[in-house]
């Protein structure tokens, strides 16, 4: 009698040439445009159904990706008949919903709040991810039985922090700035080498390279991104803030042009174009652009239209009858790298960096996987590689397994370790419109609930000469201030500013944002943005 592995490797082979054959007949059928009307009323139809999901994740503290993935799974081959067997087209998708979600994490970071992390997360998401690589491998060759080339393989695929995953918690646990802002930069970091040995461990068959040529790949690579990132954010935030475009609905096209720019550009030069992509983000998100909220809710809303599509085609691509073969080794391979290789990267990476063990504690837990590994996983597949799609099989059950463990026990486990965010005042938000013919700019300026800005009179803002507040608008009713006028909570102002001191102005409302009207004669001052960008406003520093 054979042994079974060889069985379900060839069912799994004649499957994959009945997807085909299918595949074929249906690329054989013209795009009508009455197919065109059933592929349009099927997207719509599962975007509302996406959409509606995200309430149910936010009551059940279940993470969004899983919801989707389930939408997938159920509209697919073992659901109701929907077929897709393609993964070099998952792959091609899934790298261009990766740029979106790294464009709109680069957008939304806050350079203040990463800037005293970015040296721990660089070398977590280089250093860190070759350790959890090498341990991961061993624990997949010696416990699962995988050859090493498979185990290196399946270890730097599962060894990327999933931006999408690890974004939306973040937006959820109120964690101090110096934690959150190491996981965020972490996940928008370690994309780009955990691609890289992905490619390299692919072809090992056909193209070995000694450690030390992988080393130097992975080094040119970074450093090309970095290059081609800063180079196109800086160009592109001189270019929108000297050139006023004729509507404000070109400003978050443009961006988000400029970010699928920066990734074209590094891949293209040979670099990491995911890591050119999350810097040009950061760099723009943190500039002084005109419209900045309107640029951020856009990008947002395209994030999430790639994030719904990319985790739906996933689940479509997955067969959940063939999931349970690889259950148990992708329970054991889970283990490994949630217990053993994730801790011990960090307490590696981190200890030098004095972080408290509380933080390393639940930095180890707040690895979470999301749709990056997944679509990693068909590198492989589309290489050729043999067994790769039990790559895909353990890494879609790890990722599904751990993240509805992990997920949900964040919160739980950060209010354990007594992490809450201790920070004080939350920034105002301020959206600008330039205003051409008048050489000034108009400031929309919102007041949230934990701003110092509540209680301070008009006249105690001390704006610059050039700048005054025209507008108040308080609970739906709009008034003209007087100098004496108290703000509260909830409320929006119009600023009116000459291009002269636009800048002044408005460091001056986030100064009084977060330390009230005394800010001024505490002698607070931004410190300078990331680099390439002139003035982004930061935490105060006492100035001489």
């Amino acid at each position: 009698m054979p042994p079974p592995a060889p069985t379900r490797r060839a069912d799994r082979t004649d499957d994959r040439r009945d997807r085909r054959d299918r595949d074929q007949k249906r690329e054989d059928r013209p795009l009508t445009v009455d197919r065109l009307n059933e592929l349009l009323l099927a997207c719509a139809l599962v975007l509302l159904v996406a959409v509606a999901a995200v309430r149910l994740s936010t009551r059940s503290g279940l993470p969004t990706l899983l919801i989707y993935l389930g939408i997938g799974v159920t509209m697919g081959q073992d659901g109701l008949g929907v077929e897709f067997s393609d993964p070099e087209l998952m792959q091609v998708l899934g790298y261009a919903a990766l740029v979106m979600i790294l464009a709109e994490g680069g957008l939304a970071t806050k350079w203040r709040e990463i800037r005293p992390a970015v040296g721990g997360a660089a070398v977590l998401a280089t250093f860190g991810v070759a350790i959890s690589v090498l341990v991961t491998a061993a624990a997949a060759h010696y416990l699962v039985g995988l050859s090493w080339q498979l185990s290196l393989i399946l270890g730097a695929v599962v060894s990327s922090t999933d931006a999408a995953a690890v974004f939306s918690v973040l937006r959820v646990i109120p964690l101090p700035r110096r934690l959150s802002g190491m996981l965020e930069a972490e996940s928008g970091f370690n994309d780009a080498p955990v691609v890289i040995l992905v490619v390299a461990f692919s072809a090992l068959a056909t193209d070995p390279q000694p450690w030390y040529q992988l080393v130097g790949t992975i080094v040119f690579q970074l450093a090309v991104g970095v290059l081609c990132g800063l180079g196109v954010g800086k160009l592109g935030e001189l270019g929108l803030r000297r050139i006023a475009l004729p509507a404000s609905g070109l400003y978050p096209i443009a961006v988000l042009a400029l970010c699928v720019l920066s990734y074209a550009v590094g891949a293209l030069a040979h670099g990491s174009g995911f890591l050119a992509t999350y810097i040009t983000g950061l760099i723009l998100g943190n500039a002084k652009l005109p419209h900045r909220p309107a640029v951020r809710g856009f990008a947002d809303g395209v994030a999430w239209i790639a994030q719904i599509g990319l985790f739906v085609l996933l689940g479509l691509l997955a067969t959940p009858s063939a999931l349970t073969a690889d259950f148990w080794p992708a329970i054991l391979i889970g283990l490994a790298l949630t217990l053993v290789a994730r801790p011990l990267s960090v307490v590696l990476c981190l200890t030098p960096f004095r972080m408290p063990w509380r933080q390393q504690m639940l930095m180890s837990w707040a690895g979470l996987r999301g749709a990056v590994p997944i679509v990693l996983a068909t590198i492989p597949m589309v290489a050729g590689i043999e067994q790769s799609d039990r790559i895909f099989n353990i890494v879609f059950v790890l990722v599904v397994v751990y993240t509805l463990v992990q997920g949900p026990t964040l919160p739980w486990l950060a209010r354990k370790l007594r992490l809450g965010a201790t920070d004080g005042a939350t920034d105002v938000d301020i959206e600008s419109a330039p205003l051409e013919r008048l050489r000034g700019h108009l400031l929309s300026v919102s007041i949230p609930s934990a701003s110092r800005m509540h209680g301070v009179e008009i006249n105690e803002l001390r704006l610059p000469p050039g700048s005054a507040v025209t507008l108040v608008v308080r609970n739906g009713k709009s008034f003209v201030p007087t100098p004496t006028t108290v703000l509260t909570r909830g409320d929006e102002l119009l600023v009116v500013a000459t291009n002269a001191v636009r800048d002044q102005a408005e460091q001056r409302l986030i100064a009084v944002g977060r330390g009230g009207k005394l800010a001024g004669w505490l002698g607070r001052r931004p410190h300078p943005g990331p680099p390439g960008v002139s003035g982004s406003p930061g935490r105060s520093a006492p100035s001489r």
